[in-house]
């Protein structure tokens, strides 16, 4: 009888969640319905908190379009009340933080294009703005005693050369500017007032460089010459100031010179600054991949250097509460790495640092307000769960499941505030006591999913030919009827370290779109996923297309073998790397009915020049294309050299300003294929980059996501 209750109210629970379930379906314009919750800041008292909330609006410039706004909304932490808006300028507001009293927010607002910090007071009244920084102001951070405020602001090159207030003896950097024919970069001592065509050799100079101000040359002497969406010859740095809070007041650099800076926090007194960069390096910026932390005095002098080392990386260094220890992650410069998490006492040195043993990336970290936690969320088997280490044990226990995944979250004594998606919604705010007990739900962003039809996962798992443990998911069209046979669309991650799972925000209206349009879906984390460690991450070093292929279409077979997939109708499609590998994939296999490469990487060698992501080529292929052995690995692993052998009706999309993956690569593999006669269609997205379908503009994100389906609808909807 035991048994029979337990498996009755099994049954009920289960028939109780699908209760739940609506009856409409996901349709293509629901994605403009999805809202963002982030960035969450708790009070010093756990009272409440202040979070934002991105949401996609009409764009009063044409009817036809979309814009994203992001407003701050403030919530009690006692869970009685809903969340409350509290900014409405159509410039939006981020990055809000409550001041140590509680009274205050600091946040940013772009004016006239560029980032500036406003406060807004709790008693109420209008934000009034605290800076009109020329470069802008991001990143507030409060001084422990609330009378400053510590910024970022990203400088140019030629204005930290001309500014005392930063670079107070005018000098020139230590490292090579590397502009040949040059040395000790006296070329930096230009005059462009005095530039003339037909003068001497430096009003010639002169005269060029003006030209290159005014935009009508871009001379490139930089490594890393391309941005996500174009060619630039500019520096920017990272630069810090602390500026009083009161109206008016001029903000004071707290560190100068032309260094790599990646961040830079008071300590918990607000007697230090714990700085991280390439501090003095003689190596030009562009070369130096390192990243070291220092302690300086309040004001950026006395800088005394805790951590680094050549060929390392550390970062994101977080003092305790009580300013005791200091959390860091560290690791090589290399990008096939999964960096270990560590601890050393604030006053120690790097023989008192303690290693933690967690094989997986780390996301913002947060203390606990008696120094007995560390707090953060990574990526993790399809999740990204929360976790804590225990500072007495130096143990590390995870907090939340792996099927959804927490996006942003801060803790105050035993309050907590956490933003989490999840297949059942995509974004909601939660509370929940210390230990991750008592959960909560605060907000109802995206109430309106309640009525929808939607598609839930199966986690399933195999082992490749390497012994490695490979997990997929599996979701049936969310119609399913038992004895029908549906059309299954293998979608494939990029990265190609990217993780894909019930917990990743990214993909949950397009795997939903697609399975409310008749489609199952298969999806995988092929050998060189993140979330399952270093050695998985490495599963792929000199083997982009064969090893991921084999497991990705292992887990496609698998799906089919659950007996109501049409064999006829399978269709592949992926974006970035697996861009790439869907042009692997169909230059070797061909069962399916139609593909879809997005924003891809066909050829390696070419890659290497025209994608600012060029690093990847060494860091996977082991050198540069001119070297024999490289060369060999990368024309063997490049779709390109196969093209001859692609007959699969094929999609291609890629940004117009695309500079990550660089859209000649898209180019080439339409040329090719159109030259051999075979079925393929290109599309160019003027405009857009590699971030098109994350954070791009909106009308082109459904046309890409509707033109796949309409393309795939002409292959396999007759049959």
């Amino acid at each position: 009888m035991k048994f029979l209750f337990l498996l009755l109210l099994s049954l009920a629970t289960i028939a109780g969640t699908h209760a739940q379930n609506g009856t409409e379906p996901v349709r293509l314009t629901d994605m403009l319905q999805i809202k963002t919750a982030a960035n969450i800041s708790l009070k010093k008292d756990g009272t409440a908190a202040v979070f934002t909330v991105t949401s996609i609006v009409p764009d009063e410039k044409s009817k036809l379009d979309y814009k994203y706004e992001t407003q701050l909304f403030r919530v009690s932490a006692d869970g009685n009340t809903a969340p409350m808006q509290v900014t409405y300028a159509k410039e939006g507001a981020s990055q809000a933080v409550w001041s140590p009293a509680g009274k205050q927010l600091a946040f940013v607002r772009t004016v006239d294009e560029k980032p500036q910090i406003f406060l807004l007071s709790m008693d109420g009244g209008e934000p009034l703005q605290l800076t009109k920084f020329k470069s802008g102001a991001n990143n507030p951070k409060w001084s422990p005693d609330g009378k400053q405020l510590l910024f970022s602001s990203s400088v140019p090159f030629q204005t930290l050369l001309k500014d005392s207030a930063v670079d107070e003896s005018m000098s020139l950097p230590a490292w090579p500017y590397e502009k040949p024919g040059f040395t000790g970069n006296e070329n930096l001592k230009i005059d462009s007032s005095r530039g003339d065509p037909d003068g001497n050799i430096t009003e010639i100079r002169n005269y060029l460089q003006n030209n290159e101000a005014d935009k009508k040359a871009i001379v490139l002497n930089k490594l890393n010459f391309q941005n996500e969406m174009g060619i630039s010859s500019e520096m920017n740095f990272n630069q810090f100031y602390k500026v009083n809070v009161v109206a008016g007041a001029t903000p004071v650099a707290v560190i100068r010179g032309f260094n790599k800076y990646s961040n830079v926090d008071f300590t918990p007194d607000g007697k230090h600054l714990i700085i991280s960069g390439d501090v003095d390096s003689l190596e030009n910026p562009d070369r130096s991949l390192e990243n070291e932390i220092f302690i300086a005095d309040a004001d950026g002098s006395n800088i005394k250097l805790l951590l680094g080392a050549k060929g390392k990386s550390y970062t994101n260094a977080t003092a305790s509460s009580s300013g005791k220890w200091m959390a860091f992650v560290y690791g090589p410069t290399s990008f096939v790495s999964v960096p270990t998490l560590a601890l050393i006492p604030l006053n120690g040195t790097e023989k008192d640092m303690v290693n933690i043993e967690f094989d997986r990336s780390i996301n913002s970290m947060k203390w606990s307000s008696d120094d007995r936690y560390l707090y953060f969320s990574g990526p993790s088997k399809g999740g990204a769960p929360l976790y804590r280490l225990n500072i007495s044990t130096k143990k590390v226990e995870q907090l939340s499941d792996a099927n959804s995944g927490i996006l942003s979250f801060d803790i105050v004594g035993n309050k907590m505030l956490f933003t989490k998606t999840e297949v059942a919604n995509p974004c909601e705010l939660y509370m929940a006591d210390a230990d991750f007990k008592n959960v909560k739900k605060l907000s109802n962003l995206n109430d309106w999913v309640i009525k929808k039809n939607l598609s839930f996962p199966e986690k399933k798992t195999f082992v490749n030919d390497n012994g490695m443990t490979v997990e997929y998911w599996v979701m049936k069209p969310t119609a399913f009827a038992a004895g029908k046979k549906y059309p299954l669309l293998l979608n494939i991650h990029g990265g190609p370290s990217a993780m894909w799972g019930p917990g990743e925000l990214s993909m949950w209206h397009e795997f939903q779109y697609f399975a409310a349009k008749g489609y199952g879906i298969v999806y995988a984390n092929p050998r060189g996923s993140g979330g399952y460690g270093l050695d998985f991450l490495k599963g792929n070093i000199n083997d982009w297309g064969a090893g991921p292929t084999s497991d990705v279409l292992t887990a496609l077979d698998k799906a089919v073998a659950l007996g109501w997939a049409d064999s006829s109708k399978l269709l592949v499609t992926g974006g970035s790397y697996a861009g790439y590998l869907v042009a692997w994939i169909i230059s070797h296999d061909k069962r399916f009915a139609a593909a879809c490469s997005q924003r891809g990487v066909y050829d390696l060698s070419t890659f290497f020049g025209e994608g600012n992501a060029w690093r990847l080529v060494p860091n996977y292929f082991g050198d540069y294309p001119w070297e024999t052995k490289t060369k060999g690995i990368l024309v063997r692993e490049s779709p390109i050299t196969y093209v001859s052998n692609i007959t699969t009706p094929y999609i291609i999309f890629h940004g117009g300003n695309d500079r990550r993956t660089g859209f000649v690569q898209g180019e080439m593999m339409y040329r090719s294929l159109k030259v051999l006669g075979r079925p393929v269609e290109y599309v160019v997205h003027p405009g857009a980059t590699h971030e098109i379908t994350r954070a791009g503009d909106n009308r082109q994100r459904l046309d890409q996501m509707l033109r796949t389906y309409e393309f795939f609808q002409r292959y396999i909807g007759k049959k």
